[in-house]
């Protein structure tokens, strides 16, 4: 740099010696500080990357491919380019970073299956709607850190089936909406409904996501869960899973979900009276989950 603040004429131009501080000036007139500030980072260790394993020009032209095979896999029904960021750890760390508990529940990936509106169910409903898969209730509470019940709070659920496909997986063999509901909570910040246990199953792997786990020769399992998400007026809203404890691939998730706080025992229930109460064949399982919001800072 001169003592104007501009690279001197033989520094500006490109060279490999120079190639972060060439690009990274000419962001030099963006109004948007924190645009600036992630622009010229991503441009340092990008070209950082590309000399440190002294790319070459086949292996640049394959990641292109790579990215745009990603592109052309999604649609409205999938997210190719968040299943990448989800096997590459990238969604955890975001998460990580940016949701604190400070007394709440732990947050998790949302997964590329949150693609439709789960439909507005009553608090009981049963969301299992192919008939398949071991009979479930899910109860459980929302409350404040400081234990207060949160009613009104919506908890979005969806998760995938018995065979282990969501139902935008499967348009032709699930029904519309299966395993999905939007449940609102009681006056004391309950909620329960109906489902199955979930069951462990493999992220899409048709995909160059697919092609990328088998490449570095990792599985694409994912333990068995049901996402949650949920919302409510004054507080921060969580996404988050419930796992079943036990279950294959608790400690080797392919997208890095699992948290210990997460982790559930579904316990068998044989009692006829309780089975008839909850409207489930009798024996059934079930599991109780308390979702803690935070407050929003005033």
């Amino acid at each position: 740099m001169n003592t104007d603040g501009e690279m001197d004429t033989v520094a500006a131009r490109f060279s490999a010696e120079h190639s972060e501080e060439v690009v990274a000036a000419s962001f030099a007139n963006t109004s948007d500080p924190r645009l600036h500030r992630i622009l010229t980072s991503l441009v340092g260790h990008l070209h950082a990357f590309v000399k440190d394993v002294e790319l070459t020009d086949e292996e640049w032209a394959a990641a292109i491919r790579f990215l745009t095979e990603t592109g052309a896999m999604c649609s409205p029904v999938r997210q190719e380019f968040i299943l990448l960021s989800d096997v590459l750890g990238v969604s955890m760390l975001v998460e990580t970073l940016n949701h604190d508990t400070d007394g709440g529940t732990e947050s998790t990936v949302e997964g590329p299956f949150h693609v439709v509106d789960s439909p507005p169910r009553e608090l009981g409903a049963d969301i299992a709607l192919d008939g398949k898969g071991e009979p479930c209730l899910v109860t459980g509470a929302v409350t404040g850190t400081d234990g207060s019940p949160v009613p009104g709070a919506t908890v979005d659920v969806w998760q995938a089936n018995a065979d282990g496909f969501y139902d935008v997986q499967q348009p032709e063999l699930q029904p519309e909406r299966n395993l999905r509901g939007l449940f609102t909570t009681d006056d004391e910040g309950r909620f329960r409904f109906r489902t199955i246990v979930p069951r462990y199953y493999p992220i899409p792997t048709d995909g160059p996501v697919g092609r990328l786990l088998e490449a570095t020769g990792r599985h694409p399992n994912r333990p068995a869960h049901i996402h949650f998400d949920v919302r409510a007026g004054n507080y921060r809203s969580v996404t988050t899973h419930l796992f079943v404890a036990g279950t294959p691939y608790i400690d080797s998730d392919a997208v890095f979900g699992v948290k210990d706080s997460l982790v559930r025992d579904f316990p068998v229930v044989d009692d006829p009276e309780r089975a008839a109460a909850a409207e489930l064949p009798n024996p059934f399982r079930t599991v109780h989950f308390d979702v803690v919001l935070r407050e929003n800072p005033t």
